[in-house]
């Protein structure tokens, strides 16, 4: 007799948080609240892509995991460690193969298809959070579509820096409805949630919220005419290791020499680049 039941909740814990996922993809953007579980790894460290990633998988199902691009970190690592022990499902490296894949602050290089799922970690869910810090009040705000504040908030980081200076979590317009935070990806990433042939679910256990954007579906990353919204810029850039260009970098620094170089951040990517060179 097994100890635990698949996946690790009970079918009733999996059923109110698929219910919640459907209300989710049906209102894009807009975050549905949840009963979050009790998990046995910290919040804050992915409990709310876990219990997403816990809910979806079946015997077939093939998970990845990463972190900030990296396969082998160790949230990465002992997240799949988990899941492994609880359903016993294949794991891969390989963007391609995966038909689940649980990321934090990082959409993979290889793009994603139509069969396969995202999940995204977040640790604050609310883009009004930082502007208002009443629940009731963001609750509100969303309903009557009254987004001033986050525009005041972008215009002061313009008025003092002369750009946007959000480095990641840039907020998103959802089907021209919602804004919401895409959690903390780089701007670099937020040009693959529009459009995205990949159903995209974004869970945080800590704060009680599960919400998505269905395949195909508009995302803009908020910005004025006179100052539109810009990515990191890597031009001129390769990858020291695969020579990959037009991708999201690492910057490092060799100790020794002080000298600067570039590597690719997505490290199942690289891999499978390097790979292919010496085949």
């Amino acid at each position: 007799m097994k100890a635990y039941n698949f996946a690790f909740f009970d079918e009733g814990s999996k059923r109110e948080i698929r219910r919640a996922t459907v209300k989710a993809i049906s209102i894009p953007g807009y975050q549905v609240p949840f009963a979050s579980r009790e998990m046995p790894i910290a919040r804050g460290w992915g409990t709310g892509g876990l219990q997403l990633t816990l809910s979806l998988l079946g015997q077939d199902d093939i998970v990845k995991v990463i972190d900030q691009g990296c396969d082998e970190s160790v949230n990465a690592v002992n997240i799949k460690k988990f899941i492994n022990k609880m359903t016993g499902i294949r794991e891969t490296e390989q963007t391609a193969t995966a038909t689940i894949i649980q990321s934090r602050h990082r959409i993979p290089e290889v793009e994603l298809r139509a069969d396969q799922i995202l999940v995204l970690q977040v640790p604050i869910p609310e883009p009004l959070r930082e502007v208002e810090p009443s629940e009731y009040i963001t609750q509100r705000l969303h309903a009557d579509q009254e987004y001033s504040a986050i525009w005041l908030m972008l215009f002061e980081q313009i008025m003092k820096h002369n750009k946007m200076t959000t480095g990641a979590d840039h907020p998103v317009l959802v089907h021209q409805r919602y804004v919401m935070s895409p959690s903390p990806i780089p701007r670099y990433d937020n040009c693959k949630l529009h459009n995205s042939k990949a159903l995209i679910l974004l869970g945080a256990g800590r704060e009680k919220k599960i919400y998505a954007i269905p395949p195909y579906t508009t995302v803009q990353s908020l910005a004025f005419n006179d100052y539109p919204f810009q990515t990191e810029d890597f031009s001129g850039r390769t990858c020291h290791l695969c020579g990959a260009s037009a991708v999201y970098f690492d910057e490092l620094i060799d100790e020794e020499s002080g000298h600067k170089y570039y590597q690719c951040n997505d490290s199942s990517y690289c891999l499978q680049r390097l790979n292919q060179e010496l085949l």
